[in-house]
């Protein structure tokens, strides 16, 4: 190997060394900080001062490079003091009056808060770094038959790629080949392995169990769900909750008023009060201290960052920690209908024929003909036939679309008319099965009537059925004293059925968009914050006007854009899961503020009264800030 050779290499694991202990940097500085400091005391203890004050200022200097960067940049940029400001100030005050210990002290304990307030943006961020890890890098292409392996990024709509058992999904399409059983624990948050065939849907990250699939791309790489989960998270963690601004613009006038107070109590005790200089110079140290609002700095972030990154391992992606603080005030939560509290497809849920006429035999031939059109109520009837009949559907002899009433075929020498009410005749509607017509379309279903030779012989009853989940996922919110309301486009009739089924508290049918946006508007009035939950294009203007904004994962991209908090996994009751945590955050937030403002006071206080040493406010100070950050990473379990 040439000496140039050697040298890349040398550089290149030196590079490698340095990323791997990148994270751990300050840890390490504040670990280093501590074993000075206890070197110092032993030096101090041994009569070598010298020693001493060596080993105390590289402990200073250890400990303190990286905060002590922190907030001179932030002083700079932002032409304000800060929080890091007065904890240097109040170091070298320390160290000035001889208090060497105790001024390390400060710096290592306030490296170690630090260190921790670290770990939990780290830990927030391994969200991401555990999803990116996820996505694979490249791709087994399918090029007439032969397979080669390209980068994913290479990857164009329409091709086909091959994904073995064992093997990560590269990115988001459609089955044509196989089946097989899919774990999607990395999207949605389900430990159990979901079985896909034909059709079905596959998403990038997630993992082929069991067999061997082809799969036909339908998303660019960048376009994938598991992308757009990344970009929702990395936009959370930069966008800051009102309770944090508000902290961070007082922290400004805060610091100028302590050290106002503190340059003050250099002299005004010593005039008023008869303390010695050494005596108001110290106080003054004291209270620089204590009186540094760390633990109040520190009372949010954290907690905010640790919530939403508990959300977004449960498949609750929070845009930011506004919209996560602003959903514990929700008063009324308004769904739109399709996709979101029903499934969105219409299924099959009664057929009913002449008592002389086989069910199995109206079905195979009913769902042969409609297996010849595009609508989705024709489909709906196919794949119920497919469900329920053994026999493979047959080709009609001739057939006739007529759009917006129905299809003409014949088959097995039959003529036969598939269509609505209109279309076969209203009166033979109103006098088929008893009328059993008007409670079936009461109930919200649609009607497709069947006609042979000139007869009705059957109806068939479509519905948007409800999600299972609906139910249990509407009581939940209305246990936490949530009004539910449905919005939708659908008739008075299927509205009032849908909303009966759904247990919701209110309704409005007939919905345009634009009527939804004047309901959301109404709702805010009474309600005061108001969230709206969509999966629809038309679904978006209302999702914008609303307090808080919900988007379910499989819904349209405009509905994942305008929304604030996206459910990953088309279930309901992660809502009354993000209430909770948001519930949980603010109350925790509340528990660091209230405790970290109390110790303030009390430690101020105390130093007046000349009934506190600077070892015991340091540590006082400190550890309340420490015992912040620890309560704000409960909210990561």
């Amino acid at each position: 190997m040439s000496t140039e050779a050697k040298v890349l290499t040398k550089d290149i694991q030196k590079q490698s060394w340095l990323e791997k202990i990148k994270p751990y940097g300050e840890i390490i500085a504040a670990g280093l900080s501590g074993v000075l400091i206890l070197a110092g005391w032993l030096f101090e203890k041994n009569d070598l001062g010298v020693d001493s004050i060596i080993a105390y200022l590289l402990a200073f200097i250890i400990g303190g490079f990286a905060k002590a960067k922190e907030g001179i940049e932030a002083t700079y940029e932002n032409k304000e003091l800060n929080v890091e400001m007065l904890m240097i100030f109040a170091a070298i005050g320390s160290a000035i009056i001889g208090y060497w210990t105790e001024g390390a002290i400060l710096i290592f304990i306030f490296a170690v808060s630090g260190a921790l307030e670290t770990y939990t943006m780290n830990k927030s961020h391994k969200e991401i770094s555990s999803l990116m890890d996820l996505q694979p890098e490249e791709a087994l292409l399918l090029i007439d038959q032969h397979e080669e392996r390209v980068p994913i990024s290479q990857l164009k709509v329409g091709d086909l790629i091959l994904i073995k058992p064992g093997e990560r999904v590269p990115a988001d399409g459609k089955i044509t080949k196989g089946q097989t059983n899919i774990d999607e624990a990395a999207i949605t948050g389900e430990s159990i392995p979901v079985t896909k065939g034909i059709e079905a849907e596959v998403f990038a990250g997630t993992v082929n169990m069991t067999g061997a699939i082809t799969v036909e791309i339908t998303k660019e790489s960048s376009e994938t769900l598991f992308q757009k989960i990344i970009q929702l998270v990395q936009s959370a963690q930069s966008e800051k909750s009102p309770s944090q601004l508000f902290i961070e613009k007082f922290e400004g006038t805060y610091v100028k008023v302590v050290l106002f107070v503190v340059v003050a109590m250099f002299f005004l005790p010593h005039f008023l009060l008869g303390w010695d200089w050494h005596e108001s110079f110290y106080r003054a140290m004291i209270l620089l201290v204590v009186a540094s609002p760390c633990a109040l700095v520190a009372s949010i972030m954290p907690a905010t960052l640790s919530a939403i990154s508990n959300g977004a391992k449960h498949g609750i992606l929070v845009k930011g920690g506004v919209h996560l603080e602003n959903l514990s005030n929700v008063g009324a939560i308004a769904f739109d209908k399709t996709g979101t509290l029903t499934k969105g497809k219409p299924e099959v849920t009664q057929v009913i024929v002449i008592p002389e006429l086989n069910q199995e035999e109206f079905v195979w031939k009913a769902a042969s003909i409609e297996s010849q059109s595009n609508h989705p109520l024709a489909q709906a009837i196919v794949q119920y036939a497919k469900t329920t009949l053994k026999n493979d559907l047959v080709q009609p002899d001739r057939l006739e679309d007529l759009p917006g009433w129905g299809i003409k075929a014949n088959i097995t020498n039959e003529q036969w008319r598939i269509g609505k009410a209109a279309f076969v005749g209203i009166e033979k509607v109103s006098q088929f099965a008893d009328g059993k017509a008007n409670e079936l379309a009461s109930q919200g279903n649609t009607l497709v009537f069947v006609e042979r030779n000139a007869e009705i012989i059957g109806m068939i009853a479509l519905k948007d059925v409800v999600r299972k989940e609906t139910s249990s996922a509407i009581s939940h919110l209305k246990n936490q004293g949530i009004q539910t309301i449905m919005l939708t486009g659908d008739s008075e009739n299927t509205a009032q059925a849908i909303a009966a089924e759904s247990h919701v508290d209110q309704y409005f049918a007939e919905c345009l968009p634009e009527t939804k946006v004047k309901h959301l508007k109404e709702l805010k009035k009474k309600y005061k914050t108001v969230a709206m939950v969509g999966d629809g294009i038309n679904d978006a203007p209302a999702l914008a006007i609303a307090n808080v904004g919900i988007a379910m994962g499989e819904g349209t991209d405009v509905a994942l854009e305008t929304a604030d908090i996206v459910l990953m996994k088309n279930d309901l009751p992660r809502i009354s899961e993000a209430i909770k945590l948001s519930n949980r955050m603010n109350r925790i937030i509340k528990q660091n503020i209230v405790f970290s403002i109390s110790v303030i006071a009390i430690l101020i206080c105390s130093n007046f009264f000349q009934s506190i040493d600077l070892p015991f406010g340091v540590i006082g100070h400190e550890g309340s800030t420490i015992l912040v950050i620890l309560n704000s990473l409960r909210l990561l379990k």
